[in-house]
């Protein structure tokens, strides 16, 4: 009975510690179902049903396996990513990496704002068009840039954790697609290629679905959130449960994304997508309008999600690289770069959506490409600077987790690499 007892005792004071350290992992995870995110997920569903669900189980293997070294090299070292690359690889290897961060999350946090408009124009119609883009994408900039300028860390953590149980609709929006559950089942665990031709566009799509799910910005949002929340090493086990529940959650939600569109779109010849909004209308016929409604919902949420927290990474990642003050609820005066870094990438991309509305598709896609120019960069530099003994004293990887971790990093790498070709070729 004592025994049982203490384990009682330990469970409840166990639980505090579990709610007090979870957030950042969820949330960088989270944020990677973006407006990008959402669009690439529904047109895997749209053009190809359900053969590239399987795809997710790796996604979710690569997303954790990044994250977790991300989370654990800021609980170990108490410091950002950008912050450990200046003091290890010194000023010019560092200008260069955030100058090439800023480039990719300016398009990135241009994609969410036009995601913004696209879901508000599926809620509102072609009449609602210019309401949509001078008053919605303006006034989620101004919510955006208040939250994170005028809130606290800790209340900023609370809505986004908040945000991320919106994504559920998602799974409803699945639920009333009804799909032929054992044949999604078996297609997850089976991939089925296509032939010929056929098999290139296949190949692109795939690429484009693990492009969305794991991100530059993400690797620098992790963390530098974990430090931000001050997790310390003896928390560490805590931590990597948060990132290794984050990446269930987030291609879960990707799962049922594509299993809502292969039940609908791709059945009713529906293949090609101008961006996520068209999936949200063209499901009221075939799902019903709660459905479309749902999805719309998600859309939007998804993209002032991204909206917060892109930004937010790179003016994080921009400040530790100079050695300057930051963190949210920071005012200007006490951060001048911090906040004029965010302010700068939220109110900019804004404009730039509403000067060019009629380039959303572009817009939405070109994040994938240029952050597939990063993306190889930050993950070789995170497993040198993880590796090191110096820095992470007895948290670095394990031989075998390394043989996990740099194999990751070499598939992703090339399949980067193959996305940015195909890419500027296509538009060239």
């Amino acid at each position: 009975m004592p025994g049982f007892l203490s384990r009682r005792r330990y469970a409840r004071n166990r639980l505090p510690m579990v709610f007090a350290v979870l957030g950042p992992g969820i949330i960088a995870a989270t944020a990677d179902n973006d407006a990008t995110g959402i669009f690439g997920y529904s047109l895997a569903g749209a053009r190809y049903q359900y053969s590239l669900l399987w795809v997710l189980v790796l996604c979710t293997i690569a997303l954790a396996v990044c994250q977790e070294m991300g989370a654990r090299m800021g609980a170990v070292t108490g410091k950002g990513l950008a912050d450990l690359i200046r003091e290890e690889y010194g000023v010019r290897v560092t200008l260069l990496a955030m100058a090439a961060l800023l480039v990719a999350n300016f398009a990135t946090t241009v994609a969410e704002f036009a995601g913004i408009l696209v879901a508000v124009r599926a809620f509102t119609g072609a009449g609602g068009g210019a309401a949509a883009r001078f008053v919605a994408v303006p006034a989620a900039a101004i919510v955006v840039w208040l939250m994170v300028v005028r809130g606290t860390y800790r209340g900023l953590e609370r809505i986004l954790l908040a945000a991320s149980l919106v994504y559920l609709l998602y799974v409803v929006s699945a639920l009333l697609a009804r799909p032929p559950w054992g044949v999604v089942l078996r297609q997850s665990l089976v991939p089925t290629l296509p032939h010929g031709a056929a098999l290139r566009d296949y190949v692109f799509v795939m690429i484009n679905m693990i492009g969305t799910t794991i991100t530059p910005w993400g690797q620098f949002y992790v963390q530098s959130s974990v430090r931000d929340k001050g997790v310390r090493p003896e928390q560490y086990s805590l931590t990597r449960l948060d990132v290794f529940l984050g990446a269930c959650f987030t291609t879960g939600i990707a799962f049922f994304i594509v299993v809502c569109c292969g039940a609908t779109l791709f059945v009713a010849g529906h293949h090609r997508l101008a961006d996520a909004g068209e999936a949200a209308r063209a499901l009221v016929p075939l799902a019903g309008p709660m459905a479309g409604l749902l999805f719309a919902v998600g859309l939007f949420n998804a993209s002032c999600f991204g909206a917060i927290a892109v930004p937010l990474s790179t003016a994080y990642a921009v400040t530790e690289s100079l050695g300057w003050e930051s963190g949210v609820g920071r005012r200007t005066r006490e951060a001048p770069l911090f906040v004029g870094v965010f302010t700068f990438l939220v109110f900019v991309s804004a404009i730039v959506v509403m000067a060019f509305p009629h380039h959303l598709t572009a817009l939405i896609i070109l994040p994938n490409i240029v952050g597939g120019m990063l993306l190889p960069i930050v993950l070789v530099l995170m497993l040198r600077l993880v590796n090191r003994p110096r820095l992470m004293g007895g948290y670095t990887n394990s031989p075998a987790y390394n043989a996990v971790a740099w194999a990751t990093t070499a598939t992703l790498i090339g399949l980067s690499t193959t996305l940015v070709v195909a890419g500027l070729v296509g538009a060239a």
